[in-house]
């Protein structure tokens, strides 16, 4: 019988189920059996998916209050509170792992970090539980001693993980799509998409798989800078993409080849697309980010030269016009693609599964 690995996710924007199915595809070509759980369909009656909703809506409509409760439950050094829905999880999780039982467990998200490491903690889990974390500030809810090992974004991070949990942890290479290693800068997709002029310089501007964000203020600065197009992704959020005045694109599934047309990304997240945007060979600059973790997390790449931080409306443009020059921007790229020569997250896996 072949190994199994059952990776842990939440629905909460698309990044962390992005990172759960590339996973999942690199594992089985590896002749590795992976499944994909979604751990907010593990809470019954739709609570779940009402957290979901909760927590986009804050992030929307009320960002102070994320932020509060960001800077109250997930930044501190102590271990996390045991919590109810985290004891909740575990116990649905636990009867999940006997059908069938998988030869080890791999979280991609906080809160199944936390359920998996309360039962290996707990000798409920008999199996590895590896958590690779996807954010590249790591908050105390990723943290939990009872988990066998941590996969982080870098070296730092993972210093940080080794120092607070007594854990193994390592950097390694990003989990993105082949197709954006593969993505070439001469790409006339984006071009297409925006019926723009041979000369213009276009610039994403993301808004994450949810829209969110003040990214209309972003481009309209942008706009009328006069010397860069934007082009607003506003992932499933129609009604944001209805409401830009310039080019704004809704869901895509050819994210690669539209990078590989672009300029630079204007991130608010530090999230996937920043990887994948490192992936392509584009610059990123994060601007404007949303509180809690996104904010953190822009500091954080920035202070390891992965990208830049912009503090204001001049500040981003007199950035994006440091990047024509030619030494300055393959610095750049140089710095980021870096990530890549880190060791890649299934080898490990497989290691662990012997």
């Amino acid at each position: 019988m072949g190994k199994r690995v059952l990776i842990l996710t939440a629905g909460m924007g698309a990044g962390h189920d992005a990172v759960a199915a590339e996973l999942a595809r690199r594992m089985t070509a590896q002749d590795v059996e992976a499944s994909v759980l979604d751990v907010l369909d593990l809470v019954p009656l739709r609570l779940g998916h009402g957290l979901r909703r909760m927590y986009a809506g804050m992030v929307r409509s009320a960002p102070w209050l994320y932020e509060g409760i960001y800077r109250s439950f997930f930044v501190s050094r102590r271990p996390p509170p045991a919590s109810p829905l985290t004891a909740l999880i575990a116990a649905r999780l636990e009867r999940r792992l006997r059908e069938p039982a998988p030869d080890a467990v791999v979280s991609t998200f906080h809160v199944a970090a936390q359920a998996a490491g309360r039962l290996r903690d707990a000798g409920r889990l008999t199996v590895p539980s590896l958590v690779l974390v996807t954010d590249f500030a790591v908050h105390r809810m990723w943290l939990h001693a009872g988990n066998d090992r941590y996969l982080c974004p870098d070296e730092r991070s993972a210093r940080t993980v080794l120092e607070r949990t007594g854990r193994p942890a390592t950097g390694h290479a990003p989990v993105v799509r082949p197709e954006f290693r593969r993505a070439r800068r001469a790409g006339d997709r984006l071009r297409t998409v925006a019926g723009a002029a041979p000369d213009d310089r276009l610039v994403l501007v993301s808004a994450g798989a949810w829209g969110v964000g003040r990214v209309m203020e972003t481009a309209r600065g942008l706009a009328a800078s006069g010397r860069y197009v934007p082009v607003v992704l506003c992932g499933r959020n129609e009604r944001l993409r209805r409401r830009v005045g310039g080019v704004a694109l809704g869901w895509r599934d050819d994210m690669a080849e539209l990078m590989a047309g672009a300029y630079a990304l204007v991130d608010n997240a530090a999230g996937l697309t920043c990887r994948e945007a490192f992936a392509c060979g584009l610059p990123v600059i994060s601007y404007r980010p949303i509180p809690g973790h996104g904010r953190d997390g822009a500091v954080a790449m920035a202070r390891a030269g992965l990208s830049r931080y912009a503090c204001s409306p001049g500040e981003l443009v007199e950035t994006l016009d440091r990047l024509k020059d030619e030494a300055v921007r393959k610095r750049r790229i140089r710095r980021a693609g870096a990530l890549f020569d880190a060791v890649p997250a299934e080898r490990v896996i497989r290691s662990v599964l012997g």
